[in-house]
């Protein structure tokens, strides 16, 4: 059985996302001799060279044939095998989209899709390889249960936990390697429950994926200016947990969220859809990447083109709070 600690949390850092793909599928093999890992020429990149060596009868490579790969998995699932497929994110939404569509929403397969490099992980290869709709895209489609890792350890917590369900999953994989630790320690995790990181009762971060880590560094910062921040890592996008939202609405003067995504389609519409049918009086601010292809480069360079940073964030919510409308509502939507 895998052991989850503050060690192999260090080392699946590290390795980044994949790193924590390729731990995670050598679980699943042990547990479940149905798990099947397929990928479209990413062998490596997708963390799976030691599954490869260990199960060479249970890894598939299509090759660069991503909606092929999607068609397999598809026949495997309807076999009773649990198919889990990894290609680039950006791949998985568009160059997929009909297959992701028919074979796992229609029909309702219990595929499990692993979108590497989310957001800006790829970003240095250009606009092709970033991701930054998958989200908009996944949840616009229905019966996907849409997954939102916030380090290495939740990716394997996800992953674990998907394989357990009959539904159609997408895993979004989104930081750097050398991705910041959240988890060091063994902990309950269950899909479509948010995570309470950090009480507070003047603001409250809900942010997903990578921002999760910028989002508690961003709390630090306001902290030393005197402002208490609750964190939230909703690490589930669909099902939203709507029962934290509405808790946290009456609890807090302005409520922010954070993605490495579109402010079209992604978390921040989720939850402001939540909001619109409260009738509270909070305000929203949805911090995200505006509609706009940012230029290549390396991580850190693009998300501080997208202002989403923890220092960036943290001057946000300073404004934010210094223009409150007294009405609420939301305060934009874009940086």
């Amino acid at each position: 059985m895998i052991t989850i600690d503050s060690k192999n949390a260090r080392i699946w850092s590290r390795l980044g996302p994949s790193g924590a793909v390729g731990a995670a599928a050598l679980e699943l093999a042990e547990e479940n001799s149905d798990v099947l890992m397929l990928t479209a020429d990413l062998c490596f990149f997708s963390g799976l060279e030691r599954f490869k060596e260990q199960y060479p009868d249970k890894l598939y490579n299509l090759g660069i044939a991503e909606q092929n790969m999607v068609g397999v998995a598809g026949g495997l699932a309807k076999e009773g095998f649990i198919p889990f497929v990894s290609t680039y994110a950006s791949f998985c939404c568009s160059r997929c989209a009909d297959q992701v569509r028919v074979n796992m929403a229609y029909m309702k397969l219990p595929i499990k899709m692993l979108g590497l490099t989310a957001g800006y992980g790829a970003g240095i290869l250009g606009a092709t390889h970033m991701s930054v709709e998958d989200i908009a895209f996944m949840r616009a489609i229905p019966n996907i249960t849409i997954l939102s890792p916030a380090d290495c350890v939740e990716v394997i917590k996800c992953m674990l936990a998907a394989a357990k369900t009959k539904e159609p999953t997408y895993i979004r994989l989104s930081g750097p390697v050398n991705t910041p630790m959240i988890y060091k320690e063994d902990y309950d995790f269950e899909i479509g429950k948010a995570i309470t990181l950090r009480e507070g009762t003047d603001v409250c971060i809900l942010a997903t994926g990578s921002m999760v880590s910028q989002a508690l560094k961003a709390a630090d910062i306001l902290g030393e200016k005197g402002i208490s921040s609750t964190v939230v890592n909703l690490h589930t996008i669909k099902p939203l947990d709507k029962e934290i939202i509405e808790k946290l609405c009456n609890n807090h003067k302005l409520l922010i969220t954070a993605e490495e995504h579109s402010i079209y389609g992604g978390l921040g519409s989720a939850v402001s859809e939540v909001v619109s049918k409260m009738g509270t009086h909070v305000p929203l601010d949805i911090v995200g990447i505006e509609d706009a292809f940012v230029r290549p480069g390396d991580y850190q360079y693009q998300i501080e083109q997208s202002g989403l940073t923890s220092e960036q964030i943290a001057n946000r919510i300073l404004n934010d709070l210094d223009t409150l409308p007294k009405s609420g509502g939301v305060l934009r939507s874009y940086n």
